[in-house]
């Protein structure tokens, strides 16, 4: 049985109860996991901040050490890694070696930051004065991550919070807490010291629930569904701790006239399929310039026509299942809002059930053409291997409706113009944006995040993760001997 890990130790929850973690593509029971309580919650808090004094302490290259052994264990063990993924959450084999590697990024680039932490040294006003800002730990973060990205996104959160000097009390999606576990062991073998990351297993209500509420911890960190995370920020609110959320996107593909379109074909079928759509960051409307619309969507059709379903461990798979069916009878309930709000189905539309897919969560590839930007199947999230086909006339006014959503996340145009690619990198409003690429496959040295309904403001990844797990402190050294009153004595 998996269990929690809470103060340097593995321990069963308080409740006594379990819950299973299967395969998505067969039904497959991979293990048994102890299922927490909000007194679970409340000894790993507690074991969080009696560590965190002596960990803020230890040296950020000493910290940094850690990592680094982590990192190499990562590289060691990836392919076993990578196939544990694809069991637990369905993503071909390949893909999943990708997250894994994501990880292996992530855990390396944060442990280089344990001989910079960079503050800044400025000159002071007055004579004989010096004047700096360093960094420091904000204190014990929750980190509570999703199923899509089970490993790549609790090493965006986990590295930069405990090289920084944060100790951490890490919830993971229920879905995939079999390699979520194995994350942290991983991090207890290269030397963490009991306390610093601590481990519980369980469901949003009430685990996830007890984290975000909990007075003890100083910065949730999110990743998920915006509904969620507007919900996080009302229960945060009360004890004012800092809230950093990565949520939902909506994300386009921009199609101009004079785009390449073989190139662009490839982009659109990777943005929008892969991971069976099961991104932030999926192209989930594709924005063709009339003149262009017929031929690609010919394109589109034949190809998605072709994708093979399957088990991601085969590797004939092209595209993998959905998590599970909750999440499969989402993605078909928008099918039929689709269809109900006058779209024209081009391919795909309903749950596979033959080829393979009998015992799991499958979902045929879909593409709607006709769709009106005020579409609910072009506003909200979809989360799955569907994608809007939305037809315009002009680089303005594909900027328009690729602007006009809940969503700011990612954004990608295809073009042989120089000067519609500039105007499109100055006007998509957006967090990302790409160029001749589709929209997934980020890199973890530049923020990620968005605008409106995808972020409140934070970024993941590059240095500006560092601005979320760290507080400024400014310090001032006057060694002139007497009284010096800035903005006066000048």
């Amino acid at each position: 049985m998996y269990k929690n890990y809470i103060n340097g130790k593995w321990t069963e929850s308080k409740s006594g109860e379990t819950f299973l973690s299967g395969n998505p593509a067969n039904g497959e029971t991979l293990g048994e996991l102890t299922r927490s309580t909000a007194q679970d919650v409340e000894e790993a808090v507690n074991a969080a901040r009696q560590a965190f004094d002596a960990w803020r302490k230890t040296p950020a290259p000493r910290r940094a050490e850690v990592l680094f052994r982590a990192g190499q264990a990562m590289v060691e063990r990836k392919d076993e890694l990578g196939r544990l993924l694809t069991r637990e959450m369905g993503k071909v084999l390949p893909e999943a070696l990708g997250d894994i590697q994501e990880g292996i990024d992530m855990t390396f680039y944060m442990a280089g930051e344990g001989r910079r932490l960079f503050g800044e040294t400025v000159p002071a006003e007055l004579p004989n004065k010096f004047a700096m800002s360093v960094r420091e730990p904000v204190g014990v973060v929750g980190a509570i991550t999703p199923w899509n990205f089970p490993f790549a996104i609790p090493t965006w959160k986990l590295m930069p919070a405990l090289v920084a000097g944060n100790t951490v009390v890490f919830k993971p999606s229920s879905e995939t807490s079999i390699l979520a576990a194995t994350l942290v062991q991983i991090m207890e073998e290269a030397g963490l010291p009991p306390g610093v990351l601590n481990l519980v297993l369980g469901p949003g209500d009430p685990v996830g629930d007890a984290v975000v509420e909990h007075p003890g911890i100083n910065l949730i960190s999110f990743t998920g569904s915006t509904d969620v995370g507007r919900s996080i920020m009302a229960k945060a609110a009360p004890s004012l701790k800092r809230v950093s959320l990565e949520m939902g996107g909506k994300n386009a593909i921009l199609v101009m006239e004079d785009a390449n379109l073989d190139l662009a074909l490839e982009g659109i079928i990777w943005s929008a399929f892969g991971t069976s759509g099961q991104r932030c960051t999926a192209a989930s409307r594709i924005i063709m310039h009339r003149s262009v619309r017929q031929s690609l969507t010919a394109m589109m059709v034949d190809r998605v026509r072709g994708l093979r379903l399957g088990d991601g461990l085969l590797p004939t798979t092209d595209m993998g299942p959905v998590v599970n069916r909750s999440q499969l009878e989402k993605v078909h309930r928008y099918t039929q809002i689709g269809l109900k709000e006058g779209a024209k189905l081009l391919s795909g539309g309903d749950i596979c059930g033959r080829d393979g897919c009998e015992r799991g969560f499958f979902y045929l590839p879909t593409i709607f053409d006709d769709v009106i930007p005020s579409m609910r199947i072009a506003q909200e999230e979809i989360f799955g291997p569907t994608t809007a086909i939305i037809t315009v006339d002009s680089l303005e006014e594909a900027v328009r409706v690729n602007n006009d959503t809940g969503f700011g996340l990612v954004a990608s145009i295809y073009t042989s113009d120089v000067n519609k690619a500039f105007t499109a990198m100055r006007d998509l409003s957006v967090g990302i944006v790409y160029v001749n690429a589709g929209t997934i496959g980020a890199e973890i040295q530049l923020p990620f995040g968005g605008r409106r309904g995808t972020s409140n403001g934070h970024r993941e990844a590059g240095q500006a993760a560092l601005d979320v797990y760290t507080e400024w402190k400014s310090i001032y050294v006057d060694y002139s001997g007497r009284l010096q009153r800035a903005q006066i004595d000048v």
